[in-house]
């Protein structure tokens, strides 16, 4: 399994845009790809913002790659969940998951 990691930065003054997003869009997009797992959504509140880790789960690098391209590590980002954000990674980091409890 490899999970993907990507971080974006929301302003205190609208903490549920993203969230809301990512229930509505980004999970039911995902959701129908083959080679997704899953998802998760945490976030933290950093001074005057909330930054937001989106942690999601693939199969494998070939699904990852179906779904963002040959260029797996450029973060895919649509603009309904950019306008929600002051600002976000444009790259991504993977991980292969060696052990799991």
């Amino acid at each position: 399994m490899i999970i993907r990691e990507w971080r974006g930065r929301a302003a205190r003054s609208n903490p549920d845009a993203y969230p809301d997003h990512f229930r509505s869009k980004v999970t039911t997009e995902l959701g129908a790809l083959p080679g997704f797992l899953g998802a998760h959504l945490f976030r933290q509140y950093l001074g005057g913002t909330i930054e937001f880790l989106v942690l999601t789960e693939w199969q494998s690098m070939d699904a990852i790659r179906a779904f963002a391209g040959e260029d797996a590590g450029k973060a895919i980002v649509e603009a309904e969940g950019v306008s929600a954000l002051v600002d976000f990674d444009s790259r991504v980091q993977h991980y292969e998951t060696i052990d799991e409890i």
